[in-house]
């Protein structure tokens, strides 16, 4: 592939010898970069486990290393040639250090497997595992062949009630309901030839369906004592670390099931069951993984007053890892089931859920690095490609591969891809960040290995970005999600990514990418709204609609409908709607709200609405009036309180009401402090004393 050490040098800002051969007959030039201390980047990820290798042998090196992807990302291209800027940006990210490293969640697993299915293929599967791992059969009918005469492992049957958790920490709770005790039976087989019916089967329970109690399989067991059929149905649970699930339809259906469990629904003979097998084998001991969010309850809109507002974190988690408790105002997030795909943060318009593998901040200083170095180094309208370190890494290596072989064009030169834990976990924040900082376009390639509903919120947030921009007047198509499960599929949707034109700010913005989402969201807001072409003609209007779904807009208010109750004010978790300690008044400020609803949901009248919005004005920043009324003045002291409008709403519904006759209801129309003393001071009414 085409290098050109001088402009990648330039770019660089240091000095670059090519090698040919570094991994082979040059690989003395490799061990004396790793001795000198100074980090090294190593742009070959084929070989990295022969640069690892190299590395141990190498007396007094010291260097750490870092590998980078070139070739199949730039190198193996039909314009290669135009591809130095690009590669110059992928080395500068590689350079840039280690994010800080993150916590950790443990689990711990002693080998405890349960086995869930036919009973011949739990034993084939057990059989494979057993020297490792303390297996348990749950026998869901016998099979084609039933189970062996030796009974190897512990077998348990019954109606499956629920199986829950995780690596380490599986709860299985089921229902005894066979008239046979497997613990008691010895599997002699009298019972199976006793049976006129043929009701039981190899796996030693009666098939009800087919039972019609003649009762000559209990007195042919009569011995062992295994079969009662007035035995009471038993609920009985018990722990695992592992389930491996063998059946047809799997008990945990979810598109990311918990750590620790496996479903082979055609066993393990199937393509997938010998490396599931491997697998299990090895899931003894104490492991760990990331713990990928950081949660901040005091931003969370998911509730406030036992009142759910805000509740898309919990409806996109594919894991089931987040769940909802109104009764504290807030979400809870299982770090256990969570697989990392951050779609949660990506959704969450407050920042209260934040993604950590890596942080914002550190991926915001990456995309910054990214592109400056790219103009730097003379390229221009980048397109970023954020793809998966499995899936999307994996398809761009077989289109690399199938460019430099001549069947595809490869990745064009202006594309710099970006790898990701996750394809959906980035989101509005950073997508429009990066355009501050000069990319025309960013794409999100999605391999089929995402939930659907991820797909679904990387669109909604797309459609909400894309009209943002389009109504600052950037026009052309800046957000793509890119639906690949091959590379001929890849390589088309790349080249599609030029059929548009974009506009973009005319310089770069230079901030540091901040640790809070709206912090991130008003920054890049104020650059892009600093070059808006749309607000450069006079008069031009300063506020566009934006799709349901933004975390940017504001409220209407039927003023005819508000009676200045303020219960939205207590429900608001932003601090977007404020009162008035002088007057009854409604205030807002639009720059706060992220349009949770909950101010919508919680208004006893029905006079609040979202009104999903940018608006290009200072106003914005600024504390603005919704709504104001008159006071209602104690007719006894002529002290203010509530408002006219309440008063009289409230006076109108008591009016009627038994207790609130004559007097009672006058007292109404009275602050809290005139009013003991009206009921007290009142000769007419029945005192507690005297009685």
């Amino acid at each position: 592939m085409p290098l050109e050490p001088k402009t990648l040098g330039a770019a660089l800002a240091e000095t670059l010898p090519l090698h040919s051969s570094l991994c082979r007959r040059e690989a003395t030039s490799f061990q004396r970069a790793i001795q000198s201390g100074d980090d090294v980047v190593v742009a070959c990820t084929q070989e990295k486990r022969l640069f690892g290798e190299l590395a141990t042998q190498t007396p007094n090196a010291t260097s750490p290393i870092r590998f980078i992807n070139i070739r199949e990302t730039g190198g193996w291209s039909r314009d290669a040639k135009s591809a130095m800027p690009k590669i110059a940006a992928l080395l500068a990210a590689a350079s840039l250090p280690e994010p800080d490293p993150v916590s950790t969640v443990t689990y711990t697993s002693q080998g405890r497997l349960l086995i869930i299915g036919p009973l011949d293929a739990a034993e084939r599967a057990a059989a494979l595992v057993g020297d490792t791992l303390d297996v348990t059969l749950l026998a869901q009918g016998p099979g084609a062949a039933g189970g062996a005469q030796a009974r190897r492992w512990p077998v348990i049957a019954g109606r499956i009630d629920s199986l829950k958790g995780w690596l380490g920490a599986f709860t299985l709770r089921w229902t005894r309901d066979n008239a046979i005790d497997l613990d008691l039976c010895t599997r002699c087989n009298a019972c199976v030839v006793a049976c006129p019916e043929q009701a039981i089967g190899l796996d030693y329970q009666i098939d009800n369906a087919r039972c019609t109690s003649h009762r000559d399989c209990e007195r042919a067991c009569s011995v062992a004592g295994a079969i009662n059929f007035s035995r009471e149905a038993q609920a009985l649970d018990a722990a695992f670390d592992l389930v491996l699930d063998l059946g047809t339809a799997p008990q945990i259906d979810w598109h990311a099931p918990p750590q620790g469990y496996f479903h082979l629904p055609g066993g393990v003979a199937q393509a997938e069951g010998l490396q599931t097998l491997l697998r299990l084998r090895e899931l003894v001991g104490e492991f760990e993984k990331p713990k990928f969010f950081d949660y901040k309850q005091k931003l969370c809109a998911h509730s406030r007053n036992e009142v759910v507002g805000c509740n898309a974190c919990v409806d996109v988690c594919s894991a089931h890892a987040v769940s909802s408790d109104p009764q504290r105002q807030r979400i809870v997030v299982n770090p256990n089931l969570c697989v990392g795909c951050g779609a949660c943060t990506t959704v969450c318009p407050t920042g209260a859920l934040g993604y950590t593998y890596p942080r914002a901040p550190d991926q915001g200083l990456k995309l910054r690095k990214l592109l400056g170095t790219y103009v730097t180094a003379g390229g221009r309208d980048a397109a970023l490609l954020l793809h998966s370190q499995e899936g999307g890494q994996a398809l761009l290596e077989q289109l690399g591969r199938q460019a430099q072989l001549g069947k595809a064009q490869g990745v064009p030169a202006r594309v710099i891809p970006v790898d990701l834990f996750h394809a959906a976990s980035t989101g509005i924040d950073l997508w429009l960040s990066a355009i501050s900082f000069g990319a025309s376009q960013v794409a999100v390639l999605c391999t089929g290995e995402e939930a659907p509903q991820y797909l679904a919120a990387l669109k909604q947030q797309m459609n909400v970005a894309q009209a943002l921009l389009l109504g600052l007047g950037y026009t052309g198509t800046h957000f793509h999600v890119i639906e690949a499960d091959s590379p001929a599929v890849l390589d088309a949707a790349l080249a599609g990514l030029r059929t548009t034109t974009q506009r973009v700010p005319a310089t770069a913005a230079r901030f540091a990418v901040g640790a809070d989402k709206r912090d991130r969201l008003e920054m890049t807001l104020d650059h892009l709204m600093g070059a808006a072409p749309a607000l450069q003609t006079p008069g031009a209007p300063l506020a566009f609609a934006l799709p349901t779904g933004s975390p940017l807009g504001a409220i209407a208010v039927d003023k005819d409908k508000c009676t200045l109750c303020l219960a939205c004010v207590s429900a608001c978790p932003s601090g977007a709607l404020l009162d008035s300690q002088s007057a009854p008044q409604l205030r807002f400020i639009e720059k706060n709200c992220v349009q949770c609803g909950l101010c919508e949901i919680t208004c006893p009248e029905d006079a609040v609405s979202l009104v999903p919005r940018l608006l290009a004005a200072p106003e914005r920043k600024q504390q603005v009036l919704l709504n104001e009324a008159k006071p209602w003045a104690c007719i006894r002291c002529s002290k203010p309180f509530g408002t006219q409008k309440a008063i009289e709403a409230m006076l109108g519904k008591l009016a009627g009401h038994a207790m609130f006759q004559g007097e009672a209801l006058e007292r109404l129309k009275m602050c809290s402090d005139c009013r003991v003393i009206d009921l007290y001071s009142a000769t007419n009414e029945v005192k507690i004393a005297p009685l």
